[in-house]
């Protein structure tokens, strides 16, 4: 797309948006094909009618009782979902082809939040590695006042001492303590800050790390956090590992089990225990598929979300030849998806409650909103159906986070909402098609692709 033709777009965007901020009282959404985000068939011919910030009914077009002054959008054809929701993302970690502290500034997590938020996520979840400014940010998101998605955290987590998590990040964006009193010491002042989780990187990423988390330590921070009442999700990618954290307490295990397939040990231990998965099968195909060139990268969809480095990188015949030089990490990455992908079936099939993220913004390969539609996509090649990777990203995801005021279209909730040009139960990647994003019932964003 031409920058010009980009300039015309935006300005048409942001008079549609006005257009409507510009008036106030009740929205009927009508004649829409509504994916309600509970699990059930599509509800055809219906209507949402929205006041304020609120869904006030879903009913038939023919039930609908409007008020004379609402304002009608006729959706025929169109499919109204619940707006997706991140229970694993990061903000602030990146920006181009640079990871690290620098990039934690109020300018890069507002285009993050709002990308996010353009592309169909209003509710994300920075899993960890979070600055002093977080605070502030995540209290503007609450109230509606920060731009793009609203905001949940980890505030810092905890890593280990010359181990976890690799990456460059600040003094005050983790704690890795060198003992069980160090580490609960860092959960008592992260629960001063109210986070909504707390996190834990347990594992020595593919055996390139020297140490992983004792666990001793990971065993002091969950007591210690669950006597705060808060919850911890723990990163992970052994079934060793997982095994003895769900043992241990742990609520949430942040990553698919990636070395060999889930047993019926940790199946009947994470059903007794309640505790959630979150796959994240976008992480390891990002490691190498953008060197592949697949077709859809040529799409605008996916192309709207690049950073101009980012999208120079990924033309770069040398850079892509580099990747591809790498047969062992290549064949490491890709069969480590496969598993995550043979898992998260079997879980699923077995009852485990299963929340929904990507890793987006861990690193430049994981991108901000177009991460979160390839792992529908990654979802449904796993043997779910689409309607049942869309329920995991909407309905779960919420009650993962402990939300019951979205992740579902019904009376009372907030009206966080997509609107697509086409059916992503019949085909998951109709979810592309986005044309509006609606946000605490107001018009957000405009179509994606034009």
């Amino acid at each position: 797309m031409t920058m010009k033709r980009m300039f015309r777009l935006s300005l048409l965007t942001a008079g549609l948006l006005s257009a409507f901020a510009a008036q106030a009282g009740t929205v009927a959404l009508q004649h829409a094909r509504v994916i309600d985000g509970k699990g059930g068939a599509p509800l055809e011919n219906t209507t949402v009618l929205i006041e304020d910030n609120l869904i006030v009914a879903v009913d038939t077009d023919e039930q609908a009782k409007l008020p004379k002054d609402a304002r009608i959008i006729d959706l025929s054809g169109k499919t109204v979902l619940p707006g997706l929701i991140s229970d694993h993302s990061h903000l602030g970690m990146i920006d181009g082809l640079t990871a690290g502290p620098q990039n934690f500034t109020r300018s890069n997590i507002e285009r993050q939040l709002r990308q996010f938020q353009r592309y169909g996520v209003t509710t994300v979840t920075s899993l960890g590695l979070n600055g002093p400014l977080f605070q502030t940010l995540r209290a503007e998101a609450h109230a509606g006042i920060l731009p793009g998605a609203d905001t949940f955290g980890a505030d810092r987590g905890i890593g280990v001492p010359e181990g976890a998590p690799p990456m460059n990040v600040g003094p005050d964006q983790l704690y890795r303590p060198t003992t069980p009193e160090e580490a609960r010491a860092a959960v008592r002042e992260m629960a001063t800050r109210k986070p909504d989780l707390l996190k834990v990187w347990v594992d020595d990423f593919h055996h390139t790390l020297a140490h992983k988390m004792k666990p001793e330590i990971y065993t002091a921070v969950i007591d210690e956090a669950h006597q705060k009442g808060l919850r911890v999700a723990a990163h992970v990618y052994y079934l060793d590992d997982a095994k003895r954290l769900v043992a241990a307490g742990a609520d949430i295990l942040a990553h698919g089990v990636r070395d060999l397939p889930v047993d019926d040990e940790l199946i009947t231990l994470m059903k007794e225990k309640g505790t959630w998965y979150i796959s994240t099968l976008d992480l390891d195909e990002a490691f190498y598929v953008y060197a592949e060139q697949p077709e859809w990268m040529k799409s605008v969809f996916f192309r709207n979300t690049l950073q101009p480095t980012l999208a120079a990188q990924f033309d770069d015949p040398a850079w892509r030849a580099k990747v591809l030089a790498d047969p062992q990490k290549v064949k490491v990455d890709k069969a480590s998806l496969q598993t995550n992908l043979d898992n998260l079936k079997r879980l699923y099939d077995a009852g485990v409650k299963i929340g929904f993220g990507t890793d987006s913004g861990a690193m430049p390969l994981r991108i901000p909103g177009f991460a979160e539609h390839r792992e529908l996509q990654l979802i449904v090649q796993a043997g779910l159906t689409p309607l049942q990777a869309l329920t995991l990203a909407t309905q779960n995801a919420a009650a993962l986070l402990g939300l019951d005021d979205r992740g579902t279209l019904a009376p009372g909730k907030r009206a966080d909402l997509i609107v697509v040009d086409g059916d992503p139960v019949q085909d998951i990647r109709q979810l592309e098609k986005i044309e509006a994003v609606w946000q605490r019932g107001q018009l957000v964003s405009g179509p994606v692709v034009p």
